[in-house]
């Protein structure tokens, strides 16, 4: 009897060790380890993604592997899965960077540079489009305008990289070498092929000068990583010139570095709050500004080509009715980005959240109205800014008039 019971207990013990086994086997299997280390996994938590995805997954990658009618090489495979994944996201913002596309990325914004010289912008479909072709640059020579679209670059279609700083890079090169783009021009409908000589460009982003009645002007062009330097000595210089009132320009400036426009906003507001951020867990992180502040009449103006950074700075001096804002509806991108580097050397560009103007507002998709709005002359309606002849730059007349008007009626 004892050996019946013993017998018994053995048997259910080995069916009991068999099932642990067998799941851990399946567990393992199934999240992406290899006992016996001959392969690696990609791992899927089961609770989200279905068994028959996963299958799916693997039956495609055979498929291709076995059937294609050349060589494949399966980390190719793997890349081209991954940029998939951020793709899928249908978000321009968030991209997964190659280790060549990351070294490109990685590539501080400098004064001076080899390419064709012209300020882009991504649109909302995510087309690079052109907001400005520099006055002598090879891009203007070449005859690009205001709101040409980038489709191809050397051949290759660059309408499904949503990042621009990779197409831009795609753009640059070695000096007097040639690039072709290809250009979809809305107001002609059609595409047009050119064939560019790369020059060396040397970029100001940030131009100053008096104006009558010691009204200051600074237009911001990009928020490039030297921004709050130079605004610094830009405006420096003209309050030892006896500056009055100020306009700042940020009109066709697509955006730029998050830290320098919060430093030039702390320059300008009075103690507060600047900007704020929230990721998808509602955390917050606010940028202050501290009690030194800008004490003279201000003017901004902005337009629809006016983006990302442009808009931290517009909202800002909104909400705290520190000036106004003169012109057109701003771009509207409230998102904010957050860059990964892998051991590889790839990266991923991620948006990670949203921000907001320290009234609460989240700008995305949606733009700040200004204060005061000025539609540009109809002749020079699909011009950039710098295209403008002033004497007829009517939103720069409604913010000079403006801030005369101010500094007139106000004692320093």
């Amino acid at each position: 009897m004892n050996n019946e019971k013993s017998i018994v207990a053995g048997m259910v013990s080995l069916v009991f060790v068999t099932a642990v086994i067998s799941f851990i086997l399946a567990f393992f299997l199934f999240n992406g380890f290899d006992l016996a280390g001959s392969k690696s996994y990609v791992s899927f938590d089961k609770d989200e993604v279905s068994k028959g995805s996963v299958e799916k997954f693997n039956q495609i990658k055979g498929i291709l592997k076995n059937t294609y009618y050349d060589k494949v090489d399966e980390n190719k495979l793997l890349e081209g899965a991954i940029s998939g994944m951020t793709d899928s996201l249908r978000d321009p913002y968030t991209v997964y960077f190659t280790r060549e596309q990351m070294n490109s990325f990685s590539e501080r914004t400098e004064g001076e540079y080899v390419g064709i010289g012209m300020h882009v912008i991504m649109d909302n479909d995510g087309i690079l489009t052109i907001v400005e072709a520099f006055e002598g640059s090879p891009a203007k020579k070449a005859g690009l305008t205001r709101d040409d679209k980038i489709i191809k670059v050397d051949g290759k279609d660059v309408t499904s990289i949503k990042d621009e700083n990779l197409i831009i890079n795609m753009i640059k090169g070695k000096e007097n070498t040639n690039v072709k783009i290809t250009i979809y021009r809305p107001s002609e409908e059609k595409s047009i092929d050119l064939d560019i000589l790369r020059k060396k460009i040397k970029v100001s982003n940030i131009k100053w000068e008096m104006l009558d009645g010691n009204i200051g002007y600074i237009r911001i062009l990009m928020f490039d990583n030297d921004a709050y330097s130079y605004f610094s000595k830009a405006l420096e210089e003209l309050l030892e010139k006896g500056l009055k009132g100020l306009i700042i320009d940020v009109r066709d400036d697509p955006g730029g570095d998050y830290e320098q426009v919060v430093e030039i906003a702390d320059r300008l507001l009075p103690k507060g709050l600047i900007v704020y951020t929230e990721d998808k867990n509602k955390k917050r992180d606010e940028k202050l500004s501290d009690e030194r502040e800008f004490r003279y009449p201000l003017a901004v103006l902005v337009n629809g080509n006016s983006a990302s950074a442009s808009e931290v700075l517009s909202g800002a001096i909104k909400d705290h009715d520190k000036g106004k804002l003169i012109g057109t509806k701003t771009f509207g991108k409230g998102l904010v980005q957050q860059v990964y580097g892998f051991k590889d050397g790839s990266g991923l560009k991620l948006t990670v959240s949203r921000y907001f103007t320290p009234s609460g507002k989240c700008i995305q998709g949606i733009g700040i109205e200004p204060d005061i709005k000025v539609e540009s002359l109809e002749e020079f309606k699909d011009y950039p800014v710098s295209n403008i002849p002033r004497e007829k730059d009517v939103q720069f007349k409604k913010a000079y008039d403006y801030i005369k008007g101010k500094s007139s009626n106000s004692v320093f």
